[in-house]
């Protein structure tokens, strides 16, 4: 089983001071059979206490403050982490519509995560369902096939998207990156009724190679009857590996953000992201990216500022 050494560190730098910042974080590792928390540091700037707790989707999420007024605020994270996959998956492919709807009836959680939201694009996400022919498949399959479908049809380019773009906007560029893609899925299962969930995590290196590899990362969990949760990256046209690392799941990027708060002050501020992942060979992939934020007016008036991650997941 694969033990990766993950090295990520969010920084903002802000051009004057800012104070009161409080901020919550989502960079921990979600428990689950299919991972093995082996050690975890986490070092903020000023060392806050941060306080712990389990929010509504499973996810372990930290809360802290820095009251005190600062130009810089890093959050650094130091995980090692075992992957327990197995290479072959056993997942479920008999199971169909009937027994999806049995294994949801009453189930809350599952009845909200098979909710689309309503776009103004409903007709392309109607078109893309007729071609997945999903009456005529098992459940899995049709996950499957709509993975593919994103793969093949829709182009891996950064920087024409960020954090704030709409499925919409994606059905009419025909492009993006992870983030892009797993939120373009979710909308069509959940269209289908499939329950599915948005992950944050890593996608860490794989031989072949992988769009994302190095990076924070997203995919989806569809929920297989017979089964249960089952990862797939359509970024990457494949069923979650031993290589995907997951932090937080939830109905999408905002339930996943690995670090957002607000803080006080008139500051123009910067994000930089900084992620490294280390194999057992001794192989480092490392990626930086470095992103202006909002801009506010330079006046003493003191405001309270949203302070979203920033950085789309690649």
């Amino acid at each position: 089983m694969p033990v990766f050494n993950i090295h990520h560190i969010t920084r903002y730098e802000y051009d004057r001071p800012v104070k009161e910042s409080c901020n919550e974080i989502k960079i921990y590792t979600y428990q689950c059979d299919e991972q093995e928390l082996l050690e975890h540091q986490v070092t903020i700037s000023g060392q806050p206490d941060i306080q712990t707790f389990t929010d509504y989707w499973g996810n372990k999420v930290g809360l802290f403050n820095v009251l005190a007024p600062h130009k810089t605020m890093s959050i650094e994270s130091k995980l090692i982490v075992r992957t327990t996959l197995p290479s072959q998956l056993r997942i479920n492919f008999h199971t169909g519509w009937q027994e999806l709807e049995s294994e949801t009836a009453g189930q809350l959680q599952l009845l909200e995560l098979g909710m689309a939201p309503s776009i103004e694009s409903k007709e392309k996400i109607d078109e893309i369902i007729a071609a997945l022919q999903p009456t005529t498949k098992s459940i899995a399959t049709t996950v499957e096939h709509c993975s593919e479908l994103i793969y093949k049809q829709f182009k891996y380019i950064k920087g024409i998207t960020n954090i704030e773009t709409t499925v919409d906007e994606i059905l009419e560029v025909r492009a993006g990156v992870c983030q892009d893609f797993a939120h373009l899925m979710l909308q069509i299962l959940r269209t289908l009724k499939i329950p599915s969930r948005y992950v944050s995590g890593y996608i860490c290196p794989n031989k072949n190679g992988m769009r994302g590899e190095g990076a924070t990362h997203a995919w989806v969990e569809a929920y297989i009857p017979g089964y249960g949760w089952a990862g797939i990256d359509p970024t990457n046209n494949v069923w979650a590996t031993s290589h995907h690392v997951k932090l937080a799941v939830g109905k999408d990027f905002n339930d996943c953000t690995p670090a957002k708060g607000t803080f006080k002050g008139p500051a123009r501020q910067t994000l930089s992201v900084y992620v490294s992942v280390g194999y057992e060979d001794g192989h480092v992939f490392e990626e930086m990216n470095k992103v202006q934020m909002q801009t506010q007016p330079s006046d003493s008036k003191e405001v309270l500022i949203d302070e979203g991650y920033g950085e789309q997941q690649q």
